[in-house]
C-alpha cells in the first residue's frame, strides 16, 4: 500500500479538508428538492432515519473515547485503546456516523448535490481513518487485531 500523506505532524489538513467538505454539505442543502412526491416522503422519512442513527453514533463515539479524544487522526501519546461501545460496531464511529448523518440530511433536503457531497465525506474519512491507522499500530500494537474484527465506517456494511 502506498504511503498515505501526513498532512501536518498531527494530521491537520485532514481536519481543514474535513471542515471544508463540511461546509459544502451545508451549502448544498438548499439545492432541493429534487424530488417530490411520494418519493419524497419516503427519502425524508429514510432520511430522519439515517441522521438519527448517524448522529448517535457521533455522540456514543465521543462519550467512549472520553480523554482519548482529539480532532486529530494523529493519537494522543498518552492513550489507550477503545474498542467497547460504538468501537464494538465500527473502528471510526465518530467519521462514519458523521457520513450517515450526512446522507440523511441529503435525503431530507432531497438534495443530490448534498448525497454528493456527503459521499466525498466518506471517501474523505476512509482515506484520513488509513492515515490514522498506521498511527494507531506504531502507538497500540493490539490494534491490528482489533482492526481485523471490526468494520471501517459503516455497522455492518463497511
Amino acid at each position: 500500500m502506498a504511503r498515505l500523506p501526513d498532512l501536518g505532524p498531527r494530521g491537520e489538513g485532514y481536519v481543514a479538508l474535513q471542515a471544508a467538505i463540511t461546509l459544502v454539505i451545508l451549502a448544498t442543502v438548499p439545492l432541493g428538492p429534487a424530488w417530490a412526491g411520494s418519493a419524497r416522503l419516503a427519502a425524508a422519512v429514510l432520511g430522519f432515519v439515517l441522521a438519527a442513527g448517524g448522529g448517535w453514533l457521533v455522540l456514543r463515539g465521543i462519550v467512549d473515547l472520553r480523554e482519548n479524544l482529539t480532532p486529530w487522526p494523529r493519537p494522543r501519546e498518552v492513550s489507550r485503546l477503545v474498542d467497547g461501545g460504538a468501537y464494538r460496531l465500527v473502528r471510526h464511529p465518530i467519521y462514519g456516523g458523521q457520513v450517515i448523518g450526512a446522507v440523511g440530511l441529503g435525503l431530507i433536503a432531497a438534495s443530490p448535490a448534498t448525497i454528493l457531497a456527503a459521499l466525498g465525506l466518506g471517501v474523505l474519512f476512509d482515506v484520513k481513518s488509513r492515515r490514522e491507522e498506521a498511527w494507531l499500530i506504531e502507538r497500540h500494537p493490539d490494534y491490528a487485531a482489533y482492526r481485523a474484527r471490526t468494520r471501517r465506517l459503516i455497522p455492518w456494511l463497511y
